[in-house]
């Protein structure tokens, strides 16, 4: 909302001096955001002048100049070079002289162009800043002005005048006007507000006889389309009379283009009252008035120039010969206001909010109308919105007023609003004095009475977005200063903090950022392909949640797993040359269960605490949502360098990872051999912790990494991490150290191929007994020295004892008993 200070001026006192940063400062405190300040960007010397004389002469480039002798109140006439014909001797114009700096900026000076010395320029509207028509020079009469000669043009047309932009939130459609501004810039200095409705309201004529019908068949919400409608007639009007320059000024500076003196009037009652006008070319209608809503098929061609089909639900204005308007959007082209309009129908209404927002949303229509009327106005203001065009009529139009018109509705009866003594400074958190809380509540123009207990408030007519006591308390708030509410910051109770599962993830997510991996959260859309492939061993189809307004319509399907979000990001990444990926991400999957059907139409209302029962309704309309940890890794772990190759990510690799999962969760993660639908078989392991399956990892089969454009070798693992954390406990895991040395041993043993090994270390483990400390497997030999279809596992042991020295007698014995296990178990030899 962009308010000239001029205008501001005329309804709330302004203390001299006050500049428009001072107006912004003012504003802010009571909660607008300031945008900018606008003005014309000129400066002086520009004058008025008179054209004594001029000669035309025609170039060789087709144009035809004037050399004009223009008398600027100085001694001697200046002479200028001037492009326009629509001047003659005798014409009071606008000369801008050397010095002057016009919009652009455009610096004038006095400079030699076809022929002659220039001395100053002769000034369109357009050079001004006045507007965007360019049909030649400014003339003074044409504005109905005759000043004296070399009198400053700046201040004659209100060019030194200045706006403050504000940015107005939708629930306070009131401050969309002048009147609402100056409220609002009295609320927040003390200043003594003039409201101009009140006089208006006061001197409105009574009018009558015109016919004005409001048939809405449709209402929304219970609310008719139209509450409020007064018609006004003004006849005799001169819509050849310009408009003055300080309206000019003012619109221009408000951000509206003067469009002749009639439709500056309506736009101007408009800006200054909030309430939009429209008129009428009273000699175009047929019959009376009807608001009602569109028929199915009706058309209407609106002031824009297009022909809209309109909406059964479109609030329309319409005489006997159909719909001539789009009711608080836009006029109809075939009643408005011309060059020959001598009889005006001025319309002044209110209609519902929602009706109008629709309608311009529909016709993508937004107007200074719509945009008024969607946020809410002042039901009782319509009244003198019209008195205001029809007195600005007859001052600068010529026009004679007339007992013919009609007023409908208009009334406002607010709902009382009950607010507790005690609820504004327990909300706000300030010690407000009850006469600080009735006060701020009157200075907005609320009526306040007093109750058991705290008070009953009725919200003023031009605030429909007071409808609760947290309303009201967000006033006073504001009104006595946002800054006195102090800014604590809450102590948390002893022995809070982060649950058990929180600290989990987060030493899971830190230690594999540690290890080098990325995480790169993806969003949880995806498709059923997607879900069946990577969701389960088999590939099957699946249950998944189908999304009602999904954001990509090529993934409607919330995932079941991270690792298509990952194959996405791995895709970007290689796309834009990086080809070294280890990645990671933390997030929830979505596992419906077969059968069960999700979501619930029965959604409770808000600022209403729901009761148990509904809150259990509504956690059982939602699937199960786990968390999962997923990696993928491809390209090299580790680059090519001088005598030493790429080392490529594989299966180890991502065992590593799986390893640090565990340590920082706490627990050991077993693995065997696995299958899944989209992991190469042979090269896919399943994950436990004591026997319960958490996840798996494994290499993407060819044909699964190829569709997802990636190239190479591909590895991924995935683990349901709330599972695992679960299966870690509440524990502390603590790592003591010996003071004591280790000794270490090496075993060999032969086996058949198809045993895991694991499960041979489990053999090892039991045997071993308390004196092993850790062992794990470092070599696989399949070839000459084994026989078919076995295969030579090699462990590296490692023992200690905690309260003495091990003897390698000791060790030996330990890693024999270990060995005895697993002949036991498996048949297992000791390779030679």
């Amino acid at each position: 909302m962009r308010v000239p200070l001029s205008w501001l001026r005329e309804y709330v006192e302004l203390p001299v001096g006050t500049t428009p940063e001072d107006v912004l400062a003012a504003l802010v405190r009571v909660g607008f955001e300031e945008e900018e300040v606008v003005g014309f960007d000129l400066t002086g010397p520009i004058v008025v002048g008179r054209v004594l004389s001029f000669e035309e002469e025609p170039q060789k480039n087709g144009k035809t100049i004037r050399w004009c002798q223009v008398d600027v109140g100085e001694a001697e006439p200046r002479g200028i070079v001037c492009g326009a014909s629509n001047f003659h001797p005798g014409d009071k114009i606008v000369a801008t002289l050397p010095g002057a700096v016009l919009p652009g900026p455009f610096p004038i000076a006095a400079r030699k162009t076809y022929g002659h010395v220039s001395d100053g320029m002769i000034a369109s509207a357009r050079e001004l800043g006045l507007g965007d028509e360019h049909d030649g020079i400014l003339r003074l009469a044409e504005l109905g002005l005759d000043p004296e000669i070399g009198t400053d043009a700046i201040a004659l047309l209100g060019l030194d005048d200045a706006a403050v932009d504000v940015n107005v939130t939708p629930d306070r459609g009131y401050a969309l006007s002048i009147r609402g501004i100056a409220r609002e810039y009295a609320h927040a200095t003390g200043a003594v507000f003039r409201d101009p409705a009140e006089r208006l309201v006061a001197e409105a004529a009574e009018a009558d006889g015109f016919p004005v019908v409001i048939d809405d068949a449709a209402p929304l919400r219970g609310n008719a389309g139209a509450s409020g409608f007064v018609a006004r007639v003004v006849r005799g009007v001169d819509a050849s009379r310009p408009t003055p320059p300080w309206m000019i000024a003012r619109l221009t500076l408000a951000g509206v283009r003067s469009l002749g003196v009639l439709v500056d009037i309506t736009n101007y009652v408009m800006i200054e009252l909030g309430n939009p006008v429209h008129g009428y070319d009273l000699a175009t209608l047929t019959g009376g008035i009807t608001v009602r809503r569109a028929a199915p098929g009706e058309t209407l061609e609106t002031l824009d120039g297009q022909v809209r089909t309109l909406h059964a639900e479109d609030l329309v204005i319409a005489d006997d010969s159909g719909a001539i308007g789009l009711a608080g959007v836009m006029g109809g082209a075939a009643t408005e206001m011309g060059d020959g309009t001598t009889d005006v129908l001025v319309e002044a209404a209110t209609f519902d909010t929602v009706s109008i927002a629709r309608t311009a949303r529909r016709h993508k229509l937004s107007s200074e109308a719509s945009r008024r009327f969607e946020r809410g106005v002042d039901p009782l203001v319509a009244v003198a919105a019209a008195q205001r065009v029809v007195d600005l009529l007859v001052e600068l139009a010529g026009g004679e007023p007339d007992g013919l018109g009609a007023r409908l509705g208009g009334v406002h009866a607010p709902r009382a609003i009950d607010l507790p003594a005690t609820f504004v400074p327990g909300l706000v958190g300030v010690a407000y004095t009850p006469d600080e809380i009735t006060g701020a509540l009157e200075t907005i123009g609320a009526e306040v009475r007093t109750t058991e207990g705290g008070w009953s408030v009725l919200p003023p007519s031009w605030r429909p977005d007071l409808t609760d006591k947290w309303t009201l308390a967000e006033e006073v708030a504001r009104i006595h200063g946002l800054d006195r509410i102090p800014s604590v910051l809450p102590v948390p109770p002893s022995g809070r903090g982060f649950t058990s599962s929180q600290q989990g993830r987060r030493r899971v997510a830190n230690a594999l950022a540690a290890a080098g991996l990325v995480e790169t959260p993806a969003f949880p859309f995806t498709t059923q392909e997607q879900n069946d492939l990577h969701g389960s061993a088999a590939g099957s189809h699946l249950p998944s949640v189908r999304l009602a307004n999904a954001l990509d319509g090529q993934a409607p399907f919330l995932r079941r797993s991270l690792v298509p979000g990952l194959l996405q990001t791995a895709h970007r990444n290689l796309s834009r040359g990086l080809t070294d990926l280890a990645l990671f991400e933390i997030g929830t999957v979505f596992l419906p269960q077969d059968g069960v059907a999700y979501g619930t139409d029965a959604i409770p209302p808000l600022a209403v605490r729901p009761d148990a029962e509904t809150l259990a309704a509504l956690d059982a309309s939602i699937p199960p949502q786990p968390r999962h940890v997923a990696l993928l890794f491809a390209g090299n772990v580790a680059p090519k360098q001088p005598g030493r190759a790429a080392e490529h990510a594989g299966l180890e690799v991502a065992l590593d990872a799986v390893r640090t999962i565990a340590a920082a969760a706490g627990v050991e993660i077993e693995v065997t051999q696995g299958a899944r639908a989209a992991l190469h078989p042979g090269r896919t392991g399943a994950l436990s912790v004591r026997g319960a399956e958490v996840g798996y990892v494994g290499e993407l089969l060819p044909q699964v990494a190829s569709d997802a454009d990636l190239a190479g070798r591909v590895v991924v693992a995935e683990l349901d991490l709330d599972r695992v954390l679960a299966l870690a406990g509440d524990r502390v895991v603590v790592a003591s150290l010996s003071t004591f040395p280790a000794a270490t041993q090496d075993v060999s043993l032969v086996v058949p191929a198809e045993l895991p090994a694991s499960d041979l270390r489990d053999a090892l483990v039991d045997g071993a007994g308390d004196l092993l400390e850790s062992l794990r497997v470092v070599d696989d030999y399949r070839g000459q020295g084994v026989p078919d279809g076995a295969k030579s596992l090699t462990f590296a042991l490692r023992f200690r004892a905690v309260d003495r020295t091990l003897t390698a007698a000791e060790a030996t014995e330990a890693k024999l008993a270990g060995v005895a296990v697993a002949r036991e178990r498996f048949g297992a030899e000791i390779r030679d």
